[in-house]
């Protein structure tokens, strides 16, 4: 007979290889000795580890998806067995691993030159060089196609201007990877950090994600030849390709963060005692712990079974949004939930309850909201679209 593993109700062990359980084993490992270590005072400091970068490309968890030029190849499942391990730590690490590899290499890698992939993907798969994504623009969130920022051509060379925001990477990045609309429509486009005109600085009075790097980018008439402009990469569907990459290591990052919760919600509630018994051993803190435990046990599954189809046969873009859609919402509950449990602690960086909770609303907007998802999947199930 099968025995019940409170730490994962399910038996989802049984369905990853011994290969899947180790890289999870190293992840965590990694996470639990040097990521975790001095976090709530980087929370409170507002700040990034860019060391920890190095040791990411080290482990070969940056671009690990992709194939050749020093990345590692993987799965996407385990792609997505390292995205839950490192937000389980904190979603600044996810995020960092995420718009290192799904986004700037994967435009790199999928729309660039040979040049450039030889240029910038060894460096960056090995955490020596960083870059960042500049899709966002303070008036072209949801909508990308209201960008503003421009590239116009001047002889052989590309001038491009505009203003990119909530940019994760931005003022330590040695690559931008710019969307800018052309007369030909939207073009990506390598830009280095040290290139004048361009400059990065920080999002201020943050109150999620503050263990990341949040930027603004200007690019006031910046100057690139043509060998910068990404050859493959035409309109606006090249950046959205690479958002839905990222969006899957969201799909299964955001259970980290839940786990993390529900962890530390049931550590807390078998010592806490109250009225002369743990609050584990009371009805209503049973019935918290034991919802927060399946809907993680349920956002895993559901993660683990778009990334089986993924390597199997592909996902199309309404499988990752559901499944944003989805684990975003559960996440959320379950970090609220958490912080009911824990009461008055569950504020405090002592628990890593708030410091998770505070990111996910972040998690939950960036890269499609909730009702951007929503109305996606609304309009593969209607026929009719909902969009403005």
């Amino acid at each position: 007979m099968s025995t019940f593993d409170p730490t994962d109700p399910l038996a989802l062990d049984t369905g990853l290889t011994e290969e899947e359980q180790a890289l999870r084993a190293v992840v965590r490992r990694f996470v639990t000795e040097r990521a975790l270590p001095g976090i709530a005072e980087r929370v409170e400091a507002g700040t990034f580890d860019r060391a920890i970068a190095q040791e990411m490309g080290e482990l070969g968890l940056l671009g690990m998806h992709l194939e050749g030029y020093g990345c590692a190849g993987a799965s996407a499942v385990a792609y997505g067995i390292a995205c839950a391990e490192l937000e389980a730590g904190d979603s600044g690490l996810r995020s960092f691993c995420s718009v290192q590899g799904s986004l700037a290499m994967t435009a790199i890698h999928r729309f660039g030159s040979e040049e450039q992939r030889q240029r910038w993907l060894p460096s960056m798969a090995q955490g020596t060089a960083i870059g960042c994504f500049g899709l966002t623009e303070p008036d072209a969130g949801s909508d990308p196609s209201a960008l503003r920022t421009r590239a116009r051509r001047e002889g052989d060379d590309w001038i491009l201007h505009g203003t990119k925001q909530w940019i994760t990477n931005g003022e330590i990045a040695d690559v931008a990877v710019v969307w800018a609309q052309t007369e030909q429509g939207v073009r990506g486009f390598l830009v280095e950090a040290d290139a004048p005109g361009f400059s990065a600085r920080p999002v201020p009075a943050k109150l999620s994600l503050r263990a990341s790097v949040t930027s603004e980018l200007v690019l006031d008439d910046v100057r690139v030849p043509d060998s910068a402009r990404l050859p493959e990469a035409k309109g606006l569907r090249a950046p959205l390709a690479c958002l839905s990459e990222a969006r899957y290591g969201i799909v299964w990052g955001v259970t980290g963060a839940a786990r993390a919760c529900a962890t530390a919600a049931r550590e807390h509630a078998a010592t806490r005692v109250q009225f002369g018994a743990p609050i584990a051993a009371f009805q209503l803190t049973q019935k918290k712990l034991v919802d927060m435990s399946l809907a993680v046990a349920q956002g895993e599954l559901l993660a683990l079974h778009l990334g089986r189809r993924k390597d199997a046969e592909g996902l199309a873009p309404e499988h990752v949004s559901a499944g944003k859609l989805a684990n975003c919402r559960m996440a959320l509950d379950v970090a609220r939930t958490a912080r009911g449990v824990l009461g008055a602690s569950g504020i405090t960086l002592e628990y890593p309850v708030m410091r998770h909770l505070t990111n996910l609303e972040s998690v939950v907007t960036y890269e499609g909201t909730e009702e951007i998802h929503t109305l996606a999947l609304g309009r593969r199930l209607t026929g009719h679209s909902a969009f403005a």
